[in-house]
């Protein structure tokens, strides 16, 4: 399975990035009909934002009331691993409390080479890689 990110959004994604790259930064994508229209960036409230994200819960319902205005849906949750690979970790699958949502991974660990992955997790906390196509 593929999924179809626009360029601009990528951009946009891996900016956030390369701005806090000793934390891990997060948010949502909304799309309209399958086709990602908007990235919502969100405030990482986590303890350690070194090592993991937690979302602001403001921030969350912030970008929701944004997507229905616009008549998007959840599309996607992205956040960025600063220090280690663009797969998910044991917090990232355990928490995913969504199954039916894409989820990306940025990460800064890659030596000069941004690198963004796309996955699915599901209810049984399986992980199924996803080709990313850009355009």
């Amino acid at each position: 399975m593929s999924i179809k990110i626009p360029i601009t959004i990528v951009n946009e994604l891996l900016t956030q990035a390369q701005a806090k790259p000793n934390n891990e930064i997060c948010g949502l994508l909304g799309a309209t009909k399958g086709v990602v229209k908007t990235c919502y960036p969100i405030s990482n409230i986590a303890m350690d934002t070194k090592t993991q994200f937690e979302m602001s819960p403001q921030g969350q319902i912030s970008a929701m009331k944004s997507m229905r205005k616009h008549n998007q849906e959840l599309f996607a949750i992205y956040h960025s691993h600063p220090n280690t690979p663009a797969i998910p970790s044991d917090s990232d699958i355990k928490l995913n409390q969504y199954p039916n949502i894409f989820y990306l991974i940025i990460s800064l660990d890659t030596k000069g080479i941004l690198q963004l992955k796309a996955y699915q997790i599901n209810q049984d906390k399986e992980i199924k890689t996803l080709q990313l196509q850009i355009y």
